[in-house]
């Protein structure tokens, strides 16, 4: 027992707080900033914007006509792949011109959406969004201005919650979801700095056609899945925080947690999609994947064991009290932000974080039981 609370201990410790001081370290020494530079009048690289949707009529046409706002310099496409909507979408999209063009599938899922969508495209750089969000102006040319460093495949821009703002969205998790997320994008961000992110925001990135893999069907993050295949293969995946997309934050802790088991699922499911990436010699990120990617997968384990640990070794040495005593505190604290929805500040941070380490463990049930959880 005392070798199980000394590693459990280790690992959450490192994951939580050692990985990042190393990563603040590491890209303060090294800072590879993208060689980038906005491409003169006339060489901007044709791009294809691929959203993939379902039964998104309603948002389309004020979200095709943000993306047409973006007055990108080079020549450009928006694809709207309909994966199996029965709500009309070729009606939504009657009025916006030949730049845009629907392609209807059947239901299969996101990732073949997607597959079809590149089939169809013509561009030299494939941009990805969804058909929620909204761009901020200038996004779409700070996002493929990266691309004007050869080694740069791919680059991902910044998601912006609403949570993050000076007054967050009145939910039980809001709070802790925003601080959550810009612990995530700071990063994203110095992992960048050091060579690559370990993947992309979905809403919004961008990515050399020659990089891309047809996904799998079934594959629940593409936006990692397809950039780190661009990693293996020697390229860069950068984070650029002048590209902004807009977005709400969920809207209860219920929909958070389905949210970041998908998530979860999918990071162990990249796991025997590419297992490549668990080969340091292969893999140009393998120290950040490891403790970053699977870090994150183990840590809730870990947390199991330290608690069981602590458990049974203060019956016998009470310096093993401290911390399950400490712990008990934090536990009681994300018990009452689970309850209240007007809990404390801590208490709601506390719930966060534990909600999003159970989501690991569930997302891990999930997957082996087959469930569907990309959508």
């Amino acid at each position: 027992m005392t070798a199980l609370f000394w590693i459990s201990a280790l690992i959450v410790g490192y994951v939580y707080i050692g990985y990042p001081c190393l990563l603040a370290v590491w890209a303060r020494l090294v800072d590879r900033q993208p060689r980038s530079s906005a491409f003169d009048d006339g060489d901007w690289p044709s791009i294809s914007i691929i959203i993939a949707a379902r039964n998104e009529a309603r948002r389309l046409p004020e979200r095709v006509k943000n993306l047409l706002d973006q007055a990108y310099p080079g020549p450009q496409e928006i694809i709207v792949v309909s994966d199996g909507s029965t709500d009309a979408p070729s009606a939504a999209l009657a009025e916006l011109g030949p730049g845009v063009r629907l392609i209807e599938v059947p239901a299969g899922g996101k990732p073949l959406a997607l597959n079809a969508g590149v089939a169809h495209a013509t561009g030299e750089v494939l941009v990805f969004a969804d058909a929620r969000q909204r761009f901020a102006p200038g996004a779409l040319a700070a996002l493929v201005s990266n691309l004007s460093d050869p080694r740069v495949g791919g680059a991902t821009g910044e998601l912006l919650l609403d949570c993050e703002e000076q007054d967050p969205v009145d939910t039980r998790v809001g709070e802790g979801i925003g601080l959550y997320w810009k612990y995530e994008k700071w990063m994203r961000r110095n992992e960048s700095r050091v060579w690559s992110t370990l993947g992309a925001t979905g809403a919004i990135y961008a990515l050399r056609r020659l990089c891309w893999t047809p996904l799998p069907s079934g594959t629940l993050l593409d936006d990692v899945l397809e950039p780190m295949r661009a990693v293996l293969n020697g390229y860069r995946i950068v984070f650029d925080d002048r590209a902004i997309a807009y977005d709400r934050a969920s809207a209860d802790a219920a929909a958070e947690s389905r949210r970041k088991t998908r998530t979860l699922a999918g990071n162990y499911q990249i796991l025997a999609q590419e297992p490549r990436l668990l080969l340091p010699i292969v893999n140009p990120v393998w120290l950040q994947y490891v403790s970053h990617k699977i870090g994150r997968l183990l840590a809730p384990w870990a947390l199991v064991g330290l608690f069981a640990s602590s458990l049974t070794l203060a019956r016998g040495n009470s310096l093993f009290a401290v911390p399950l005593f400490a712990q008990g505190i934090f536990y009681g604290l994300a018990l009452a932000g689970a309850i209240f929805q007007q809990s404390e500040r801590f208490g709601r941070i506390a719930f966060t974080f534990v909600m999003m380490n159970f989501s690991a463990i569930a997302g891990l049930a999930a997957l082996r039981r087959g469930r569907e959880v990309w959508r």
